[in-house]
């Protein structure tokens, strides 16, 4: 594991970190809007009080904090495997490049003694996931791994109830920041209600470390609703992600190709809607995962 000068500084004076995911620059946004989306995530950590840990596999090595060169190469290059946890260890060993996901970016973060890490959303439970079995390593590397998350909810075109059970399942808990109904990633609004919510930094730093005190190894998932001046309406969502459903039926697409094709086509769509939506909740919970990092630095 290599860290950036900045992220080594950080960790030695006990400044809060902040970890980010690379998978969205390298797969998320097309070129050269993902660079551009790279600087601005780590700005915004920067700004709000933190220090931007982007986690990523270049040469073989686990890199926590990236400099701009290394940024460059995962958003230029056309060979930066897709890490989850099951591909860590074999890009690792054959010294490839790699963009790391939701859960391998979790455990990441964890191994490096970072305690919150933000991303757009999570992975969760797929439609007729009790055929294809078809659930994210995400929800399943929450119920392990001891590290706060902040996301826009699950990803819309998910089944959005079950992924909450999974979630309880596994004693992950839940946490609103200013809204007591699960984000639905595009939408502020799921119809799910959640149980605990805080309305300030400080007050989701108390029950990160309450959580943590109490000895509990599972993540703590904190839910902050895209911002209201680009969220869709529920109703215009919910149409949408039926269109683009059926349209992958109907091309047969199934298994690790359907959430990009989906998301693809909920871009189609809307015409380019959802991905300036998914622009902006990321860089939301880039700054609030460095407030709540920030606060969580304060009270140790």
């Amino acid at each position: 594991m290599q860290f950036n000068d900045e992220v080594r500084q950080a960790r030695s004076d006990g400044h809060a970190v902040v970890a980010l995911e690379s998978t969205i620059i390298a797969h998320g946004f097309p070129r050269p809007d993902n660079r551009a989306l790279a600087d601005r995530l780590e700005e915004a950590v920067r700004d709000n009080g933190a220090v931007p840990a982007t986690i990523a596999v270049i040469g073989g090595r686990v890199c926590v904090g990236l400099t701009p060169g290394q940024l460059d190469l995962i958003a230029d290059r056309d060979d930066i495997e897709k890490c989850s946890l099951r591909d860590l260890a074999a890009v690792c060993a054959q010294g490839g490049h790699g963009a790391t996901t939701v859960s391998a970016t979790a455990r990441l973060a964890a191994a490096a003694g970072i305690k919150v890490f933000a991303t757009g959303g999570i992975g969760g439970v797929h439609p007729g996931a009790g055929e294809s079995f078809d659930v994210s390593a995400d929800l399943i590397e929450l119920g392990k791994t001891s590290v706060a998350v902040v996301c826009a909810g699950a990803k819309s075109i998910l089944d959005l109830p079950a992924t909450l059970e999974v979630l309880e399942t596994y004693g992950v808990p839940v946490v609103g920041y200013r809204c007591d109904e699960f984000p639905a990633f595009h939408s502020r609004s799921s119809g799910l209600a959640l149980r605990h919510s805080g309305q300030t930094p400080d007050d989701l730093a108390a029950i990160i470390r309450a959580h943590a005190g109490l000895g509990l190894d599972s993540g703590v998932l904190i839910c902050n609703p895209p911002p209201e001046s680009v969220a869709m309406p529920r109703p215009e969502l919910d149409a949408l992600v039926a269109d683009a459903l059926r349209a992958a039926r109907a091309d047969g697409i199934q298994g690790a190709a359907l959430t990009p094709y989906l998301l693809a086509k909920l871009n189609d769509l809307s015409g380019g809607r959802t991905r300036v939506i998914n622009r902006a909740l990321a860089e939301s919970n880039a700054a609030l995962g460095a407030r709540i990092a920030a606060a969580l630095s304060n009270m140790n």
